[in-house]
């Protein structure tokens, strides 16, 4: 894949620096400090610097779900006028993600035509992928986490004091249930579905592919049941699925060869996706023509480039969870 090596930037294709035996691995993040509202340190005791409006910026690719995850969050939690964004092309070229025309990174760091330029900004001797999304320090200067996990944290409870927003996407009572469902999730279709797109081996992709369903289908009956993943409340557990659920019509299906099934064939994820699309706040962070873009320019993929029409996302229509209710098969936990 392209990535930095001491410093300095090495072309590649998207995934060849993260395949071993023809199967994907995800390589892990390297920047994990925190923000905190006092600046005292994080949950397993990170450095943390203080939460502050506008000092910390997030670089995000609209094309990217863990990118999204941090855009859903942001928006929820109203971070809109706290927390500004900077968003890449979708096209994942031979320099990476990219700024056209270039980010303002901040007084110490200035324009920013790169990702990578980032990462060199905070470790001029950094090895490894360049990804999105960051959360960068403008004031510093350098990155502060680059783990959309840790972010997803970080922006659901840091800012609150200067929100007045005290809504918990990860209450106390519900996270033994959101940390198994985030599990499952995250193994088996969120990375899942990379692994199926990135095999380079029929065995690899064939085991990847046929998790992507299995948890599909785990998640269409427990839909029929509750709303939301972990119950009553939307909570991180259904931002990390939702990124997934609504690029995979437009993207995995075809791009990735997940296509023993669509979104669209399962009533309960269809309704659940467009449920979650048409709350407030959320439609402002999807671009289907981003991400279509974005997953059929990678050349080893798709080596003609070209965008397919289709298919004809039905995300806005009434979203069906009443009627589903109504009719006995949706049971609101």
């Amino acid at each position: 894949m392209p990535q930095l090596v001491n410093g300095v930037w090495e072309k590649g294709d998207v995934a060849s620096g993260e395949m071993k035996g023809g199967a994907f691995h995800r390589e892990p993040t390297s920047f994990r400090n925190w923000i905190t509202p006092d600046g005292s340190p994080g949950p397993e005791g990170q450095p943390a610097l203080k939460a502050e409006a506008g000092r910390f910026q997030l670089f995000v690719a609209y094309i990217c779900p863990w990118a999204s995850r941090t855009l859903m969050m942001r928006s929820i939690k109203g971070l809109k006028d706290i927390l500004p964004i900077a968003i890449s092309q979708p096209e994942l070229g031979e320099n990476g993600w990219t700024y056209d025309p270039p980010a303002d990174a901040g007084p110490r760091v200035g324009r920013v035509h790169y990702q990578h330029e980032l990462y060199t900004a905070s470790d001029p001797h950094y090895t490894g992928k360049v990804s999105v999304p960051v959360l960068w320090d403008r004031r510093e200067g350098r990155i502060v986490n680059n783990e959309s996990a840790d972010i997803l944290r970080i922006l659901n409870g840091a800012f609150d004091d200067l929100t007045g927003d005290r809504g918990d996407l990860y209450p106390e009572p519900l996270r033994p249930d959101i940390d198994r469902w985030n599990a499952l999730i995250y193994d088996t279709l969120n990375n899942g579905v990379y692994r199926s797109g990135f095999a380079r081996t029929q065995s690899a992709y064939e085991e990847a592919v046929t998790g992507v369903f299995a948890t599909l289908d785990t998640l269409e009956a427990h839909l029929s049941r509750t709303r939301y993943v972990a119950g009553r409340h939307l909570t991180e557990a259904d931002i990390r699925l939702f990124v997934t659920l609504v690029r995979f019509d437009a993207a995995y299906h075809g791009a990735f060869k997940c296509n023993l099934r669509r979104i669209a064939d399962y009533p309960h994820l269809q309704a659940y996706l467009r449920d979650i699309y048409q709350s407030p706040g959320i439609a402002e962070t999807v671009r289907i023509d981003h991400i279509k873009r974005g997953y059929y320019s990678i050349a080893h993929i798709n080596p003609t480039g070209i965008v397919p029409l289709g298919p004809d996302l039905d995300l806005t229509s009434p979203h069906g969870r009443d009627a589903l209710a109504g009719e006995g098969i949706v049971q609101r936990a």
